[in-house]
């Protein structure tokens, strides 16, 4: 088996055992990227040279008898909203290019300090707005599942690069659904945690109530291992707790899921018309499975959340991107156009410098903020928000965990919604709540859709804040029926998938 195939859980202890170096294990995924790069355009940048350097540095460690950390040698890749000091972080937008960050994200730094060794930065949607990483500035990400269709977004980079076998972990963020849908699209796990589980700071702000770091991975044991690493406290990001977090690798061991209730929301059965009939049976193959060991499966209700998550989101979401990209002006950072007024340097340099998705976002912000439509707007949607918050708490009474579909449909293909933004952001129907109730959640993929080229096919499974360990205790529990998360074959991305 080529290394590049490995588990990080398993590149760690093939590393630490000597069996192989970790500068063996980078050369590996960096030919892997090499490799498939042109088909799929999963990167922004690569950072070869300084993952080299920092796998002969691991190299040395384990030759001294030294312990480099839970994540030894193992190669990560950054979406490129996240700051790696000397490393251009554009956040796929025109007015950031050739901004490098002069420090590390928090992420970066626990990253750095367990052993893993950066393989590069990966493509995604302008500023993390989008659902399918073709709102990219610099070019559309293709799924390595089938390279016609969408991999997902905003995350969308981070994902194909770990169903691709470009490095066994990522980071996404998360704002709407951004880690689970492209996870769901891409066949991977990817887990949103609660909010303020991982901090933010070094992290380009989309939607500062909403956003959260997250990890991407092809096994339940790498998604713990990762989330165990990133998951610390930091005194400079004031929204990240200071709670103790427990080691999550430590809840993989539960044998079955005796006496514990998974719900079914009441109000999907409504949706069924909008709902693709594969996704239907993906999701009702997976209850069977938490049926059959041993789960309670019962019925909630959250009309609130997913009537009116939606168009909460897009008020709130907006109004808040609003506000953070007002720093980007053309003069702190990147992009700058010369004119002869500040005023004109301003609007000429925001406008050549955003996209037209961002643009739309911003124009809806300070639209909500506006005065004489705050209330009606930015108020009421705040105020929605917190009937979902009580709404999710009033089922959590009723059940542990709750099953909804990742996406509504499979994924798309490139360019078929581009001009349509509604039925672009319909795509995260049944991630978005989860954010505004500040929930954490978990994407696994549940099946394959049928035909001649069949797609992954996500399930959601949602829990209480801070229950983490619950998700990936129930995760375990299903991998060892549907299997560990298959990386994409060559032939599949560029001939469509040829599985079950």
């Amino acid at each position: 088996m080529e290394l590049f195939a490995l588990s990080a859980a398993e590149m760690v202890r093939g590393i630490k055992a000597k069996d192989f170096s970790a500068s063996e294990v980078f050369a590996s995924c960096i030919s892997r990227i090499e490799d498939l790069e042109p088909e799929l355009s999963a990167m922004l940048a690569l950072t070869a040279d300084r993952g080299r350097e920092e796998a002969a540095r691991i190299d040395g460690m384990i030759a001294r008898r030294m312990d480099p950390g839970p994540l030894a040698g193992v190669p990560v890749v950054l979406k490129d909203n996240m700051c790696l000091r000397g490393v251009p972080a554009t956040c796929a937008s025109r007015i950031l290019e050739g901004w490098i960050p002069p420090y590390d994200a928090r992420v970066a730094e626990l990253l750095a300090g367990a052993g893993a060794v950066f393989a590069g930065k990966a493509n995604m949607d302008e500023f993390a707005m989008g659902s399918s990483t073709e709102f990219s500035a610099f070019h559309p990400t293709s799924n390595p599942w089938d390279t016609g269709r969408v991999p997902g977004g905003s995350s969308g980079g981070s994902a194909a690069a770990v169903a691709a076998g470009y490095a066994p972990l990522a980071l996404g963020s998360d704002t709407g659904g951004s880690i689970r849908q492209p996870a769901s699209y891409c066949g991977i796990y990817g887990l949103k945690p609660t909010y303020g589980l991982v901090s933010r700071w070094g992290l380009v702000a989309f939607a500062s109530s909403l956003d959260q770091i997250g990890p991407f991975a092809r096994t339940v044991e790498d998604l713990a291992l990762l989330l165990s690493v990133i998951a610390a406290p930091d005194a400079r990001d004031g929204t990240c707790s200071r709670r103790e977090r427990p080691d999550y690798t430590a809840h993989l061991a539960a044998v079955s899921l005796r006496g514990k209730r998974i719900a079914v929301v009441k109000e999907l059965d409504a949706m069924q018309s909008s709902v693709d009939p594969e996704v239907r049976r993906v999701l009702e193959n997976t209850l069977n499975l938490c049926r059959e060991e041993g789960a309670e499966i019962v019925e909630v209700s959250l009309p609130v959340s997913l009537e009116f998550g939606l168009p909460c989101y897009y008020i709130l979401a907006p109004a808040e991107a609003g506000s953070n990209l007002a720093r980007f002006d053309g003069v702190r950072y990147g992009l700058s156009c010369r004119e002869d007024t500040l005023l004109d340097l301003y609007l000429t340099t925001r406008g050549a410098g955003f996209g037209t998705e961002v643009k739309r976002r911003i124009l809806t912000g300070t639209y909500v903020l506006s005065s004489g439509y705050y209330d009606a707007y930015y108020l009421t949607a705040q105020k929605v928000r917190s009937l979902m918050k009580a709404e999710f708490r009033k089922a959590f009474e009723e059940c542990d965990l709750i099953a909804l579909p990742t996406a509504p449909a499979p994924p798309f293909k490139k360019g078929e919604l581009v001009d349509d933004p509604i039925r672009m952001y319909l795509a995260d129907v049944f991630t978005l709540p989860v954010n505004l109730a500040e929930l954490p959640a978990l994407s696994l993929n549940g099946g394959f859709t049928g035909g001649e080229k069949p797609l992954p096919v996500g399930v959601q499974f949602i829990a209480p804040q801070w229950g983490e360990p619950e998700l990936l205790n129930a995760a375990a529990v299903l991998e060892r029926h549907l299997g560990k998360a298959r990386m994409a074959p060559r032939s599949a991305a560029t001939e469509g998938g040829n599985v079950r």
